[in-house]
């Protein structure tokens, strides 16, 4: 295959000719120790509507694909009581072509290559109307019950999202819209910036969180006066219906704040852990991927840089997936990179999925 050179394991690569570019990889382990990824496709030749699920029996050495999903994007792999699920959205054809979609779930009991299909309330279908938004993102379980973040825009332009949180018991079918509970939606008061791809995460004290990326819109954070690189922080009432956000507390830095991350708790070195492009020290865009960590998620430290190009305009390590494996971390990548064929069409529009591994993540490098 061609991009022999490209870091890390190939999942999946498309060149910039075709006009097909590869986004929102994931990954999960299933129960016979196989590893699932799965990627979206966008841009000017793509449906805007695929998703491509990839089967890796030697520890993710080599994939293969298994099964791809029409009507399904921006979308996370997760495991529940012996079943695989796939969660995210669907296409909307109004406003242009807008991606904001309804959600949907799928569920595979054959280990992702047959899926059920979410044509209604009772199969997946989990809103009837259009306008949501979300990314790979965690699922995570606590006090019995699934979480997820997702987000809201009531109109096409990107200034103003609505951050929620899904849930629904664990011993529920995830495929019925009525055993879910959607929390209020909150809107932020931070003008040009958005607000986007939230993490559900229990903070130290046992309390639900929604971490969010926040980044500004039209100016790049080389250009953006006063941009710093950070978060927002939205806690979750028990009862999963509200949303509650301090101002003053609850926007802090964080290295990669401004562009997709995965936050996941270890146990074992009681942190929390990410993988995210730093946008500042030096200015890049998305070349430049980090693995960091917080005691309580509003403090964190950088560790090491794991993937880096000098080139900014045509590279890029983005949108990272990842799950604990041991000692280790493994995650996915939508990568930008030289393959002989002419490159990326820019560091945005990927024309790699690539598979990597972090060694010894807990033997900590901080820069």
């Amino acid at each position: 295959m061609a991009g022999e050179r490209v870091p890390g394991v190939v999942i999946s690569h498309s060149p910039a000719a075709s006009g097909l570019y590869l986004g929102c990889p994931s990954l999960g382990r299933l129960a016979d120790g196989s590893l699932i990824a799965s990627h979206s496709q966008f841009g000017p030749k793509a449906a805007n509507a695929d998703s491509f699920i990839y089967r890796s029996r030697d520890n993710g050495a080599s994939w293969e694909r298994i099964a791809a999903l029409g009507g399904q994007i921006w979308s996370n792999l997760f495991l529940h009581r012996d079943a695989l699920y796939i969660m995210g959205t669907d296409h909307c054809d109004r406003y242009g072509g807008r991606l904001n979609g309804r959600m949907v779930i799928r569920r595979s009991t054959d280990g992702g290559r047959t899926w059920t299909e979410p044509k209604d309330a009772l199969s997946g279908l989990l809103s009837d109307h259009d306008g949501y938004h979300t990314a790979p993102v965690p699922v995570v379980v606590h006090r019995g019950r699934l979480w997820r973040a997702m987000e809201y825009a009531p109109v096409p332009e990107r200034l103003h999202w609505r951050a929620f949180v899904l849930s629904i018991p664990e011993d529920a079918d995830l495929l019925v819209r009525g055993n879910w509970i959607q929390s209020e939606m909150i809107e932020h008061a931070w003008s040009k910036t958005q607000w986007i791809e939230g993490n559900v995460a229990v903070d130290p004290e046992g309390n639900l969180v929604d971490l969010l990326r926040t980044n500004w819109l039209g100016a790049s954070p080389q250009t953006a006066v006063g941009y710093v690189d950070r978060a927002a922080l939205v806690r979750v009432s028990e009862d999963g219906c509200r949303m509650v956000l301090d101002a003053d507390r609850d926007l802090f830095a964080m290295p990669g704040g401004g562009v997709k991350f995965t936050v996941r708790f270890d146990p074992v070195s009681q942190r929390y852990w990410s993988l995210g492009n730093k946008q500042l020290d030096p200015p890049a865009n998305r070349n430049r991927l980090y693995l960091a960590s917080s005691p309580d998620l509003r403090h964190w430290n950088t560790e090491r840089l794991l993937l880096a190009h000098p080139e900014t305009d045509f590279h890029a390590f983005q949108y990272v997936d990842w799950i604990f494996d041991g000692e280790d971390i493994l995650y996915v990548s939508r990568t930008a990179y030289d393959d002989g064929a002419g490159g990326a069409h820019n560091y945005h529009d990927a024309n790699y999925i690539t598979f990597h591994a972090v060694r010894r993540f807990r033997v900590a490098t901080v820069s």
